[in-house]
C-alpha cells in the first residue's frame, strides 16, 4: 500500500462518489475503481457498499478508514517534524481559503509565497467560509470572511466595505422598488445585508430576491438590468465609476466584510506555516 492509496480512501470517504473523487484529483473514473479494487483485494474486504447515492462504509472499511485517518497524520506528523529540523523551509502546509478571497487575492500571493520557498507543498481548499470554519482544525490556515471563530488565534486582513449597487439610479425623495439579487454566501453576510435594508426601507424596498449561485453570477445579472445587488468593494473593479451604487452604512459607519488569517496555537512553529502567514499578514488588498 502507498500514501496515495491511504489518501484516495479518505477522498472517497469524504466525497461519497467515486465520480466526484475522480473530478477532485484530475484522474479517470476507470482509474480510481481500479485502484479502489486493488486496495480491496489488498486487504481481502470489501470497504465499500455502492449505492446508487453514495458509498457506503462496511463495518470493515470503518476499520480500514481509522487506520488510513492515522497513516496519513503520521505522515504529516513526520514530515512537519522534518521541515523543523531543516535549514530549508520545506514541507507541506494545508490551507484553506474563501472563495472570494481564492479567486481575487490568492494566486498572487502563493505565486509570490512560491517563489520564495519553491520547496513548500501546498494544500488548498476553497469554499463558504461557514463550511471552513466547521473543519477548521483540519488546516494548518484559514482565510476566512465574517465573523471569526472560537480555537484560534485569528488576525485582520482587511475590511470590505458593501454598496449597493444598480444600472438605475437611487433616488433621494422615492422609495426604491427593485429586485434584490442575492449571492450564495454564509448568514453573516445575508444577516449584515437584511439589518442595512431594515433600516432603510423608507429609501429602498426589494420587490422580490433573486438567488444565484456565485457573486460573479450576481453582479453580471446586475448589469444586465435584473435588479439590485450588494457587493463588496474588492470585486466591483471599475463598477463604481460606471453604476449608480450607494455605500452601506449605519450609524455613519461603513458595514464591511472583514476578512481574517486564522490558525491553532502552536502552528506556526512550523517554518512553512510562520513564513506564509508573514507573507499573507504583509499584503495590500485594498
Amino acid at each position: 500500500m502507498k500514501i496515495d492509496d491511504y489518501a484516495l480512501l479518505l477522498k472517497l470517504n469524504e466525497i461519497g462518489t467515486i465520480r466526484g473523487t475522480a473530478k477532485a484529483i484530475l484522474i479517470s473514473q476507470p482509474a480510481v475503481t481500479q485502484r479502489l479494487k486493488f486496495i480491496e483485494e489488498y486487504f481481502g474486504q470489501t470497504i465499500f457498499i455502492r449505492t446508487s447515492k453514495s458509498l457506503v462504509l462496511t463495518p470493515a472499511g470503518e476499520l480500514i478508514m481509522e487506520h488510513a485517518k492515522k497513516v496519513m497524520e503520521r505522515e504529516e506528523f513526520l514530515k512537519n517534524q522534518l521541515a523543523q529540523s531543516s535549514e530549508d523551509v520545506q514541507g507541506t502546509i494545508s490551507i484553506a481559503c474563501s472563495s472570494l478571497i481564492s479567486q481575487r487575492f490568492l494566486p498572487a500571493i502563493l505565486a509570490e509565497f512560491t517563489q520564495s520557498y519553491p520547496k513548500v507543498a501546498i494544500d488548498l481548499e476553497t469554499g463558504l467560509s461557514e463550511d471552513i470554519k466547521r473543519k477548521h482544525k483540519n488546516y494548518h490556515v484559514c482565510i476566512i470572511r465574517g465573523e471569526t471563530f472560537k480555537e484560534s488565534t485569528c488576525k485582520p486582513l482587511f475590511n470590505d466595505p458593501l454598496y449597493i449597487f444598480d444600472t438605475e439610479p437611487f433616488p433621494k425623495d422615492n422609495v426604491k422598488e427593485r429586485p434584490l439579487i442575492s449571492f450564495k454566501s454564509d448568514d453573516s453576510m445575508h444577516e449584515s445585508v437584511d439589518n442595512w435594508l431594515f433600516h432603510h426601507q423608507e429609501q429602498i424596498k426589494p420587490l422580490k430576491t433573486i438567488t444565484v449561485d456565485q457573486i460573479e453570477t450576481c453582479k453580471q445579472f446586475m448589469k444586465e438590468g435584473l435588479g439590485m445587488a450588494v457587493l463588496p468593494e474588492s470585486v466591483s473593479d471599475k463598477m463604481m465609476d460606471e453604476y449608480p451604487h450607494v455605500p452601506l452604512k449605519l450609524n455613519g459607519e461603513n458595514v464591511t466584510r472583514d476578512t481574517w488569517v486564522c490558525y491553532q496555537e502552536g502552528v506556526r512553529k512550523l517554518p512553512q506555516v510562520d513564513r506564509f502567514i508573514e507573507t499573507i499578514i504583509a499584503k495590500t488588498f485594498l
